[in-house]
């Protein structure tokens, strides 16, 4: 299917008037059609792809006069003058706040010239102070948003992309050799893996800097988590690399995954494909347990490993007066802190799948 291009068009206001410029070179016999909310336009003729055919469709806030609008077709450009039904202005172009890309506002008209003579022409940035600043700011939150949107389309599609290819390299292992494969999951895919967990702190700072909605409590505790057993538990210790809890774990990791960040893609747009968020709030019920009852194992084992080797505890004398013995730590973690935080995890996701999935209420218009 053939790419639709689209000029840029550039827009201004007046009281009674509607001015759109098609910076678009060189078109002859233009295809318009007006409407009294929207218009189509399709050329062809030189713009920022070169020669090539271009349309767009606009749907106004308003309504226009279709029959008193003026159309003005030179070599640089296309130019509008639509007439508005109702006089005053309109707080945006767009029927929704959401604008495209390639729709600007056209800073350069700024004098009124609407039913009064060119000497009677009153200044809009006088009568209307803060007109000139609300456009501009309006203008670069629209880039930002459109930023935003794209940043997070592809954080999602990246992170999407690099589970499922965890999720394919050890199915083909596990087709090819069976249970033999499991030995050396973390030699094949921990490097990718490791990956996308450090790439998934950027999800803390996400609702810190406005790119999702929520607290950036519950994400950081659990990609903090998730970062200790794959960085501390199996990163550091090679003996815990070859067991089978490992494949597991990656194993319930990964398909968590592949239904989170889709449906991550969805809500960007706005758009509710129902299967995907039924499976996206339900599939954690069987998932989160297994990859906690992993993970508990994953350190349990490692206690004397790393009793064996010390790693990361600090002992007496040295120079700071502080020791630090990680294995109890450990400990303490399994017998404390193990089943308060699934259960904490556990609970909250509950309330999020109950708000998520909950029927739509319709009220009569006579309640």
């Amino acid at each position: 299917m053939p790419e639709v291009l689209s000029p840029f068009v550039y827009w201004a206001q007046t009281e009674n008037n509607l001015t759109l410029k098609v910076d678009l070179k060189d078109v002859k016999d233009p295809d318009v059609v007006l409407e009294d909310e929207e218009i189509r336009f399709g050329a062809h003729g030189y713009g920022a792809r070169g020669l090539n055919k271009y349309s767009f469709a606009l749907h106004f806030h308003s309504a226009i006069n279709p029959k008193e609008c003026q159309v003005k077709v030179s070599g640089r450009n296309v130019e509008f003058v639509l007439k508005k039904k109702e006089v005053g202005w309109w707080p945006r172009i767009t029927g929704t706040p959401q604008k495209p890309a390639w729709l600007k506002i056209d800073f350069d008209r700024w004098k009124s010239e609407d039913d009064v003579n060119e000497d009677e022409a009153r200044d809009i940035v006088e009568d209307y102070p803060n007109l000139y600043d609300k456009l501009l700011k309006d203008e670069l939150g629209y880039r930002k948003e459109d930023f935003k949107k794209v940043y997070m389309i592809l954080y999602n599609l990246v992170q999407f992309v690099g589970f499922s290819y965890i999720l394919i390299v050890m199915g083909i292992r596990y087709y090819r050799d069976g249970p033999d494969s499991m030995e050396g999951t973390y030699e094949a895919v921990g490097d990718p893996m490791k990956f996308c967990q450090l790439l998934q702190f950027l999800e803390v700072m996400h609702p810190i800097f406005g790119y999702t909605k929520g607290s950036a409590l519950v994400p950081a505790l659990q990609v903090t988590g998730r970062a200790i057993i794959l960085f501390c538990m199996i990163e550091s210790e090679p003996r815990i690399q070859d067991k089978p809890v490992v494949f597991y774990l990656f194993l319930v990791w990964a398909v968590v995954e592949i239904f989170r960040y889709p449906y991550y893609i969805t809500q960007v747009y706005k758009i509710n494909i129902r299967i995907l968020t039924w499976l996206r709030y339900t599939m954690w019920i069987p998932l989160y347990p297994l990859g906690f009852l992993c993970e508990g194992v994953i350190v349990l084992r490692n206690i004397p490993y790393f009793e064996e080797t010390q790693r990361f505890t600090v002992s007496l004398p040295n120079s700071w007066n502080f020791a630090f013995h990680f294995p109890t730590v450990m400990r303490l973690y399994l017998l404390f802190l193990f089943f308060p935080g699934m259960y904490m995890m556990m609970s909250h996701m509950n309330k999020t799948r109950a708000k998520k999935l909950a029927p739509k209420k319709y009220h009569s218009k006579f309640e």
